[in-house]
């Protein structure tokens, strides 16, 4: 694991969007107008496939401006193919131009209307093709769906998280009914620039299967960038801005590491081995890393009764376990109530840094911020029969 990572050209882009239209193109120049280009092209077609597309291959011609300088590629699409490549094809049917800082603004910037200075063209577009097995049809068909896809990209519509589950086959719908609860809180995160770490990639030990989590998480957040950890290779797995890294979740010098390269994190997921040793050790370890209002969640806790996983079904409260651990988290979420008040060098670093704990049917999200909300009002009495008491201040007044 190398600092480097987090260097990619998506994560500079990113930035970049954000900046003013002098302050961006001088960023986009720094950075070679041709790189940067063929990195928004590539994120672009990777999110065109999520749109229909033609049955066959076909290549749009994509010009692209940054000041003086003309950039020209192709995209071909269709056919479950997406590719990019830096010549402009002769002959092609569909093309689409654009200005380099708009581009990047549609692809990582803020949601908004982004199409001053896109241009769509098809050649012959009043050329009559009545007969459908006519092969000029067809190519015709196929250019105008292709083109429909980068157009409708450019637009970056939100797509629901159940929508993006069912599309890259991740279990968290269907297989569980974890997206809903996903959405109610990382909606409010979505357009923001997030660092994501989902333990757990799935695919067993062949390198180039799983992911199916972390593409959905690609594409909900738009200008995140996504991290998974597995214990297993899986470099074949990887695009822009979807890393996977191989360690071991229970490895608390590897994971300190990590923090420290690609952290702070704003959302931690652990959907790794669900052994309750292994939650217990990457919750302690990462939990300091999440940013003040970052979340962290604990999938499958359902373990935390299951013997052979490290749970225990006959003590509800061990604090071995996954749950165990979530009812402490309650207690010290409270802990402006206890008897005696613990002062602060008596507080623990989530007493002090936890705001919420959401548990829903094996799911559990943890909210950071910081917790100094007052307790109740100090002479409501703790130690008696608030019944007695009551009557007692009645009679008193």
């Amino acid at each position: 694991m190398s600092a480097e990572v987090a260097r990619e050209p998506e994560n500079i882009l990113i930035g970049l969007a954000d900046r003013p239209d002098t302050e961006a193109a001088a960023g986009l120049a720094e950075l070679g107008a041709a790189r940067c280009a063929g990195t928004l092209l590539r994120e672009l077609a990777l999110r065109a496939a999520l749109f229909p597309e033609p049955a066959d291959k076909t290549t749009v011609k994509v010009s692209l401006r940054l000041g003086g300088e003309l950039l020209g590629y192709g995209v071909t699409l269709g056919g479950g193919v997406a590719e990019v490549t830096q010549s402009a094809p002769q002959g092609a049917l569909a093309s689409l131009s654009q200005d380099l800082v708009e581009l990047l603004r549609a692809v990582y910037g803020a949601p908004g209307r982004h199409t001053a200075t896109l241009e769509l063209h098809v050649a012959d577009p009043d050329r009559p093709l009545l007969d459908p097995a006519d092969p000029a049809h067809a190519e015709r068909a196929a250019a105008v769906t292709a083109l429909h896809q980068l157009a409708a990209a450019i637009g970056r519509p939100a797509r629901s998280l159940d929508e993006l589950a069912v599309r890259f086959g991740s279990d968290k719908w269907g297989g569980h009914w974890y997206t809903p609860h996903y959405d109610r809180y990382f909606a409010p995160l979505r357009e923001r620039p997030v660092t994501l770490l989902e333990i757990g990639i799935g695919g067993y030990d062949a390198p180039d299967q799983g992911g199916a989590s972390l593409r959905m998480w690609k594409h909900y957040f738009p200008r995140g960038t996504v991290y998974g950890l597995d214990i297993h290779e899986k470099h074949g797995i990887a695009e822009p801005r979807l890393v996977p890294l191989r360690g071991d979740q229970g490895d608390v010098p590897y994971l300190e590491g990590l923090a420290g390269d690609i952290g702070p994190f704003d959302i931690v997921i652990d959907d790794g081995s669900h052994l309750n040793h292994h939650v217990l050790t990457s919750f302690r370890t990462l939990f300091p890393h999440v940013r003040p209002g970052g979340l962290y969640v604990i999938e499958d806790v359902q373990t935390a009764y299951w013997p052979g996983w490290g749970g225990n079904d006959t003590d509800l409260n061990d604090p071995g376990t996954s749950m165990g651990l979530v009812k402490g988290l309650l207690d010290g979420l409270n802990h402006q109530e206890r008897r005696p008040a613990a002062d602060e060098t008596g507080l623990s670093y989530t007493d002090r840094n936890i705001s919420g704990v959401h548990v829903h049917h094996n799911l559990v999200v943890i909210e950071k911020a910081v917790n100094r909300e007052q307790g109740a009002p100090s002479w409501v009495p703790r130690d008696v029969d608030p019944e007695s008491w009551y009557t007692d201040a009645a009679r008193n007044n």
